[in-house]
């Protein structure tokens, strides 16, 4: 297995200028051929946009702007340079948000985080991640496509069947949230099975240090990358494990929240990501994100820029089990039940577990029928807690997140 996954990951700092000079116009020009595109970026000449600091004269997209425009023109707004049918495949995340997917050069660039990870032929890996709707299975299995390994589509769940199947076929490898994988070893240990996992490859939620020790005391290396529907993979970490690398194939910029403006070196802000995808060509999209530029190269060899990892949200959309939560499917909660006053989102641990509670102001009402309405509006199950009006805080928190990541 080579150290790097092509030649892109140690260019000097002159040559990815020059390769980004030539490839962002590009992509700025298709990204104006979409018709989702054609207000914002109206009066853009492509050719002066060759850089990091000509992206700042840009717009920013936010997803609250994607989702308008997909409902006057679905499923993808006009943002993309073919029609529905010319991809592979469509998900559908919360909000609903429509995300286009291919199968073609790891369209989603996980392959890059893989190797890093030390994944490649010879592995069987064990891909826990959502194959219903949502895209993130298919992410991890077009990157385990992309270094030769194989892969178990075991998706979420079912854990005592998991378990086996870990064993029978021999995985090697987890992909999925961080907490899950312990889920599973702890059942094998309760089964009295012994497993193969050797490596993890985890996203889609915080991977607290004490968690990381707890694989490798079982011999497991873990390591994470940050990843999303709309922009596959943004960064990740490699050995060194000295911070996120940018994926080659993005260009990341850190603004201040809410606005377009970037923020000093090493100071946190929102992150801000354009893609070199072809075919989904978002300019300056706003992940809702907060992270921070860290100095230097990672010791590793790989000479694009770091980052801090995921720092929490720009607003109050948090991630749970791997799923966001937003301000308003709080609100679409409330607005669900007449009995519903006012409800708060809390997230916690529980071990090395995420968990949910939603707490819920209610004159009267069933907790259960609350329950049913959690999961079909938030898509997550979680604990329902009624309270009488007037109990919970009045600071102007909605979601509230109770969890260290220190």
């Amino acid at each position: 297995m080579t150290t790097y996954f092509d030649a892109l990951e140690t260019r000097s700092s002159d040559a990815r200028a020059a390769d980004l000079a030539r490839e962002l116009p590009e992509q700025i020009a298709r990204a104006k051929s979409a018709p989702g595109f054609a207000a914002l970026l109206a009066d853009v000449d492509p050719a002066r946009i060759a850089s990091v600091e000509d992206l700042a004269k840009l717009p920013v997209l936010r997803k609250a702007d994607l989702s308008a425009s997909q409902a006057q023109h679905p499923p993808f707004g006009g943002f993309t340079v073919k029609p529905a049918h010319g991809f592979a495949h469509i998900f559908q995340s919360p909000g609903p948000i429509y995300e286009p997917g291919g199968l073609e050069h790891d369209w989603w660039r996980m392959g890059r985080f893989l190797h890093a990870a030390g994944v490649g032929a010879g592995d069987v890996v064990q891909n826990c991640f959502g194959y219903h709707l949502t895209p993130a299975g298919m992410i991890f299995e077009s990157g385990a496509r992309a270094v030769g390994a194989a892969v178990l589509p075991a998706g979420t769940g079912q854990t005592e069947l998991q378990v086996t199947a870990a064993r029978d076929v021999g995985a090697t490898t987890y992909a999925g949230t961080p907490d899950y994988l312990k889920v599973i070893l702890d059942k094998a240990e309760a089964m009295g099975v012994e497993l193969g996992f050797r490596k993890a490859a985890v996203g889609g939620g915080a991977l607290f240090p004490s968690l990381r020790k707890d694989y490798a005391d079982r011999g497991i290396s873990c390591l994470q990358c940050y990843a999303t529907a709309d922009l596959g993979n943004i960064a990740y970490e490699s050995a060194a494990m000295e911070g996120m690398i940018v994926d080659e194939r993005v260009i990341v910029e850190i603004v201040t929240p809410g606005t377009g403006t970037p923020v000093a070196p090493g100071e946190v802000g929102e992150v801000v990501v354009t893609t070199l995808n072809p075919d989904y060509p978002l300019i300056r999209f706003a992940t809702g994100d907060l992270s921070a530029v860290m100095p230097g190269e990672s010791p590793c060899g790989r000479t694009n820029m770091r980052i801090r990892g995921w720092m929490g949200r720009a607003d109050q959309t948090t991630k749970i089990k791997g799923m966001f939560v937003r301000p308003e499917q709080v609100a679409a909660l409330v607005d669900k039940h007449d009995e519903i006053v006012k409800a708060r989102v809390v997230a916690s641990r529980e071990g090395e577990m995420d968990m949910m509670t939603v707490r819920i102001e209610a004159n009267g009402g069933d907790a259960t029928s609350f329950a049913r309405s959690v999961v079909d509006v938030l898509k997550l199950k979680g604990t329902v807690d009624i309270v009488a009006p007037g109990s919970l805080p009045k600071d102007g928190l909605v979601i509230e997140d109770q969890r260290k990541y220190d």
